[in-house]
């Protein structure tokens, strides 16, 4: 059983053919009043915290320009971390706080009466086309923006200034450095030590076992004068696996060096560093979207977005027996997407 409007009770069977042909509209809800229809204080002062909000939107904009020449990302990863923090921090003011005058003003200021219209043809005739017209000009009216001055100049400065917060870094990058070749190289060359990261101690192949894992860095690291864009590209991780278990082609068997391999830590796919190995299976898991590459065989992609191996850094050992580069990496680092220069 239900009841309609008229409290009229329907029998509704399971075939439904107790249903009505057509159901009553319910109509809208009443309209409640808020504090700021009636009360002109509450109006005022609702009108007040959206220009702060506004307000605070341009200062974040500000602060971010400001951030963005005044505080470089430098050389050391703290001056990074407050340039981050800043840029961050003002970015999320600049915009979060635009939003947010937005949303209350509608709550609080715009006319919140619901209207209801039925519904006809798309094209309407010329007097319906006028009277629409008409209502568009009333909501602008009754929106209050002509008779708030403050308001009116809070929203369009902070309209004004928060592109800039995505504009200027793009502007700033037109005459950088746009050599991207320099991703085909890194720091490794004929007789490069391997050595620990972040410490730069030289790594003994006799201190490497079955199934060790080393993050490393090339000897000399600290000594280049912009060291972290270099360590970005050189990371590698190394291992120590049975030869019996690896697969290598004919060509790459000299690239390791009694099981030790040695392979680059930048993805493939996004660039995001893969440091997850699994000792039993010999994979190395990126953490971002979870590409699994076999350091058993050569780290071919077995699972994820990455489409190509991770490069490999050709390995031997010197007189001392301390691990050393036999070259460079053979291909570009990083993304798939440097293969296009090859």
């Amino acid at each position: 059983m239900t009841t309609d409007n008229s409290s009229t009770e329907v029998e509704v069977r399971r075939d439904a053919s107790g249903l009505p042909e057509r159901f009553e509209n319910p109509g809208l809800a009443p309209h409640q009043e808020r504090m700021a229809d009636n009360d002109p204080v509450a109006d005022k002062r609702a009108e007040r915290q959206v220009v702060i909000l506004f307000a605070l939107s341009v200062l974040g904009t500000i602060g971010f320009l400001v951030a963005y020449f005044l505080v470089p990302p430098g050389e050391t990863v703290a001056s990074m971390r407050l340039s981050n923090l800043l840029l961050g921090t003002t970015l999320f003011l600049g915009m979060f706080s635009i939003g947010a005058a937005a949303v209350h003003w509608a709550k609080v200021l715009m006319s919140d009466h619901e209207r209801q219209e039925q519904r006809h043809p798309q094209r309407s005739d010329e007097k319906v086309r006028a009277e629409a017209i008409a209502q568009l000009k009333d909501g602008a009216e009754d929106s209050g923006i002509a008779r708030r001055g403050v308001l009116k100049g809070a929203v369009v400065t902070a309209l004004a200034l928060a592109p800039l917060s995505i504009v200027v870094p793009l502007v700033g990058e037109v005459g950088g450095d746009w050599n991207v070749s320099k991703f085909r190289h890194t720091l490794w060359k004929q007789g490069k030590k391997l050595t620990r990261d972040p410490s730069g101690e030289p790594i003994r192949a006799s201190e490497v076992t079955v199934g060790s894992v080393f993050h490393v860095i090339p000897e000399g690291l600290r000594d280049e004068e912009l060291w972290i864009e270099e360590k970005a590209k050189a990371i590698v991780l190394m291992v120590r696996i049975d030869p019996n278990d690896l697969t290598e082609r004919e060509e790459r068997k000299d690239w390791s060096y009694e099981g030790i391999v040695a392979y680059s830590k930048v993805c493939t796919h996004v660039g995001c560093p893969v440091a997850l190995y699994e000792q039993q299976t010999h994979h190395l898991l990126c953490p971002c979207h979870q590409s699994t590459f076999d350091m058993a065989n050569e780290a071919r992609v077995v699972f994820g977005p990455a489409s190509r191996p991770l490069p490999q850094l050709p390995i031997t050992v010197d007189d001392e027996g301390y691990l050393v580069a036999r070259s460079d990496f053979h291909e570009p680092i990083g993304p798939s997407y440097w293969e296009r220069l090859k």
